[in-house]
């Protein structure tokens, strides 16, 4: 079995994870067919990525499974940390 990767990263852009960053993020993640939740919401829904309801400054667990775990993590990770283009 495939270990889980996990890493911590901060919100960074003002409006939080709101509907746009959230679909952004949601149909990347969807794109990379790896099964990943953000602080424990499933990241292909952007309806659960918008209820976790952060703002800036919050951190978010990212934790992902399976042969390309690092490289979804990492994705998202970067994703956020550039604030979705709003930062």
């Amino acid at each position: 079995a495939d270990d889980v990767v996990r890493a911590t990263v901060v919100v960074r852009n003002r409006q939080g994870l709101h509907a746009r960053p959230a679909a952004l993020l949601a149909r990347r993640v969807a794109d990379l067919g790896v099964p990943v939740r953000v602080g424990g919401a499933d990241g292909t829904s952007v309806l659960a990525l918008m209820a976790l309801g952060a703002v800036a400054g919050d951190e978010l667990t990212v934790e992902a499974s399976g042969p390309r775990a690092q490289e979804a993590v990492d994705t998202v990770v970067e994703m956020v940390t550039e604030g979705f283009g709003e930062a």
